[in-house]
């Protein structure tokens, strides 16, 4: 009688009915059970395997859908005689066959440090859903209609109340335009300056994706090397452009805030330069020595700033939903010129938002944030402080969601990048934010800690310290 030995593996999420049906096709594949061979009955191998007669009914049942085996009346089940055009099939590795497969995907990731991360559990799901709910019962045919083209006039009001007292944004209602993400913000004002200009200035490095939408729009890309405090105003100076785009409150990616001093030398640039700056206020909420550094548009008594602000980080990022604060001469060109497009962020998002600041909820979820995010930075430091420091240096520990590690290694940015991974830990690489990298540097990686849970973070560092180090 056919004797049937799979190995189950009792601690995998793998049903072991799966496992049988896995094994007894295999077997069958590759010819080790042949043709008209009669399988073992439901009852005796489930005594064998000591399994309940519903697991190896499941894995019959399962083989017989798919053409394995038959069943003949009063007689048990038979391995059907498979077609000649698939007896290649028993020569077949199938284990080989499996392995470029799993190659094919990333391993497993324990520990995410990279960007775009947030934390899920401090999310207020339970409030939201009810305003949401609210939201449909309450406004359900006004939210039917299409809506005002630079967004609901309620969420605006709703963002230019909050960007003026924490952020230190002076605008009305009026100037603020919704949009779906960062990147849409910028394909937008892309669009409206590529009328106007030709040439960009970025910090060197910046903001990958912001570079890339104007690339798009056939501008020149000038990169402006950074100086200990943020971007060098003697070498924007120098250049052709009269647009700078820059990320003030915490530099992206390498973490600088700028100074009061150097933000005045920016605006006298636009002044004297009838330029125009473009400020990402990336990171701005989150800074964890002494108050949030107030924006570049608040001092702007000349409207020569573009603010952009964004819920991805401190809301979630599946809401897609940022904004522009636009001067008024580029207002007047949007509501002259694009005034046709219709607004991208569901109303239904909008209303919700709007009531849920109104009421208090998105400040009293900033602040849990703000504690939230600091304490997992002091726990990452100190972590790297005590598994690393001879190994790395910190860099940008001020603000933000991030930091960056300059390694003391002979291996690239990407080797580390791919020995991380590896062992199951995400991290970015920085050489991709570059116009021009540097040679001969040491490399620089990304570390990202909004996402990753507190009690994973100094097992994470360790294992990244034996994947980088240990050989």
């Amino acid at each position: 009688m056919l004797e049937l030995l799979p190995h189950l593996n009792y601690k995998e999420k793998i049903p072991l009915y799966i496992q049988i049906y896995k094994y007894i096709k295999d077997e069958i594949l590759s010819g080790k059970i042949p043709s008209e061979s009669k399988l073992p009955s439901i009852r005796s191998l489930a005594k064998d395997l000591k399994l309940s007669k519903n697991t190896i009914e499941s894995a019959y049942e399962q083989l017989i859908a798919e053409g394995y085996v038959k069943s003949k009346n009063r007689s048990g089940l038979y391995v059907e005689r498979l077609d000649n055009e698939f007896n290649y099939l028993k020569s077949i590795n199938l284990n080989s066959y499996k392995e470029k497969v799993n190659n094919i995907y990333e391993p497993i990731v324990r520990y995410d440090f990279s960007s775009g991360q947030i934390d899920l559990t401090s999310f207020p799901y339970t409030k939201f859903r009810k305003i949401l709910e609210n939201c449909v019962n309450e406004y359900s045919k006004e939210l039917l209609l299409y809506g005002d083209h630079k967004g609901d006039y309620g969420l605006r009001h709703e963002i230019s109340k909050y960007i003026h007292h924490s952020r230190g944004v002076t605008c009305s209602p009026n100037q603020i335009v919704i949009s779906s993400g960062t990147q849409q913000s910028l394909t937008l004002l892309a669009h409206i300056l590529s009328n106007i200009h030709t040439s960009i200035a970025f910090e060197e490095p910046s903001y990958l994706g912001a570079k890339a939408v104007f690339k798009h729009f056939n501008f020149n890309i000038t990169p402006i090397n950074l100086e200990i405090d943020g971007i060098d105003i003697g070498s924007l100076y120098k250049s052709i452009s009269q647009i700078v785009y820059v990320t003030p409150s915490h530099q992206y990616p390498y973490g600088m805030v700028m100074p009061i001093s150097k933000r005045l030398k920016l605006l006298q640039w636009a002044e004297e330069k009838d330029g125009l700056i473009i400020e990402d206020d990336y990171d701005g909420e989150f800074r964890y020595k002494g108050r949030p550094i107030p924006s570049l548009q608040g001092l702007d008594k000349i409207n020569r700033v573009i603010y952009l602000g964004s819920f991805s980080k401190s809301l979630m990022p599946s809401m897609r939903i940022s904004y522009l604060v636009l001067p008024e001469a580029l207002l007047d060109i949007y509501e002259k010129q694009y005034k046709i497009y219709e607004q991208p962020v569901p109303r239904l998002l909008q209303k919700s938002l709007e009531i849920f600041m109104k009421e208090g909820h998105w400040e009293k979820h900033l602040r849990k944030l703000r504690v939230l995010y600091k304490k997992k930075q002091e726990i990452l430091i100190s972590s790297i402080t005590e598994h690393l420091a001879k190994s790395v240096t910190i860099i940008g520990s001020d603000s933000g969601l991030h930091i960056l590690l300059k390694v003391n290694t002979k291996i690239s940015e990407q080797e580390l990048v791919d020995k991380a991974l590896k062992a199951g830990i995400k991290v970015n690489p920085t050489l991709v934010n570059w116009i021009n990298p540097p040679t001969n540097s040491l490399p620089v990686i990304f570390i990202g800690f909004a996402g990753i849970e507190i009690e994973d973070i100094t097992n994470a560092i360790k294992d990244l310290k034996e994947c980088w180090f240990q050989f």
